[in-house]
């Protein structure tokens, strides 16, 4: 199907990583896993089986910032013709997925900061391949003013021109989902958070992130 970049950064629902890998597996695409420092608090790169492209002469389950700047807490510096991590990644990736995609991850796309190697590869992308995001946070956050700026910001990222004003995240999910041909952003979903609150923000279920991946790769390649 696609070689997919399957970016985790640093919510709750970063649990769930391993089992996203494998529904990807299983759909047929190639995989390689690029986490957040935070999000490694969630999950065990261990629980990954090892991903789709080499780096190094390895094929790491979970590539991180560690692996864009080797060495750096030992003192090493880059040296010219150095490959850089997120432009080759970027390079590889046919599919981004983000999922689940923080406020924190999100507020910094938006604004175009990119201070770790999925921001850096966030910035570098090639809008002519598909994005997939899928949001997850506490509901007060998702509920949150800025979070309606930032979707809006993400859509005049991806080239969509006009997009309105609105005070709903959802209307506008749906608004960049209508525009956008090579952008999806999959809605969170209502149930009891792991903090105990119980309303919107939790990640959409693997199947509905699987589907929107299954949908932007087959139509990328015209299938």
């Amino acid at each position: 199907m696609a070689r997919v970049l399957f970016g985790v950064t640093g919510s709750v629902a970063a649990i769930r990583t391993p089992e996203l890998v494998q529904a990807l597996l299983a759909a047929g695409h190639a995989v390689q896993v690029l986490a957040t420092e935070a999000a490694l608090y969630f999950f065990d790169p261990a629980d990954v089986p090892p991903g789709a492209f080499p780096w190094q002469g390895q094929n790491w389950p979970v590539l991180t910032d560690e692996h864009e700047w080797p060495g750096r807490q030992q003192g090493r510096r880059y040296q010219r013709g150095d490959p850089v991590l997120h432009i080759e990644l970027r390079r590889w990736a046919e599919l981004l997925l983000i999922a689940p995609l923080d406020a924190h991850t999100l507020a910094k796309l938006a604004t175009g900061l990119c201070d770790n190697c999925l921001t850096c590869v966030w910035r570098a992308w090639d809008w002519a391949r598909p994005v997939v995001l899928a949001p997850a946070m506490n509901t007060l956050m998702w509920e949150h003013p800025f979070t309606c700026r930032h979707l809006q910001a993400l859509g005049l990222t991806a080239g969509i021109a006009n997009l309105p004003e609105d005070d709903d995240p959802l209307s506008l999910l749906e608004r960049i989902n209508t525009c956008h041909r090579v952008l999806r952003v999959v809605p969170p979903q209502v149930k009891a958070l792991a903090c105990g609150d119980i309303g919107i923000g939790a990640l959409a279920e693997v199947e509905a992130i699987c589907q929107a991946v299954n949908d932007l790769a087959a139509s990328h390649r015209g299938g």
